[in-house]
């Protein structure tokens, strides 16, 4: 992540079968909205909510950018929870923990938002639309 340093950071695990998977189209358009001012959104496939992400990495970016046009980086498949989590949720989830202090992700589309610092500013669980993130993100870029 260190060539995204300096720059706001979105930072989701996503799935294609989900019945947030709609969501691709509001991640898409904070991208394009406010890439130029420095925002930077990363999408992590995992398929560890109901096998929502049963594709190959090949698959699943043709599926973002036929059905939503996605044009943000689309990281390989990871873990968000378990043994096998990937150290950057290791560190979002210790950083920003969720409801009573658990850090487990809850299902596919969680959203950290991260400064320009690097620092872990807020965790917003999958049904928060990414349209309602865009004042949070406004005073960030600043």
């Amino acid at each position: 992540l260190e060539q995204y340093k300096g720059n706001v950071i979105l930072i989701v695990n996503v799935a294609s079968k989900c019945g947030y998977t709609s969501q691709y189209d509001g991640l898409e358009a904070l991208y394009k909205k406010y890439k130029d001012q420095g925002l930077v959104v990363l999408g992590f496939p995992c398929n560890q909510f109901g096998s929502q992400e049963p594709g190959s990495e090949a698959e699943i970016q043709n599926f973002c950018r036929v059905n939503f046009g996605v044009t943000f980086p689309m990281f390989s498949k990871i873990n968000v929870n378990g043994d096998d989590t990937h150290p950057l949720y290791r560190y979002l989830k210790s950083e920003q923990p969720g409801i009573l202090g658990t850090e487990i992700i809850k299902w596919n589309f969680t959203k950290f938002l991260v400064s320009k610092e690097g620092k872990v500013i807020e965790r917003f669980g999958s049904s928060i639309k990414p349209i309602s993130l865009e004042k949070e993100i406004e005073v960030l870029l600043k």
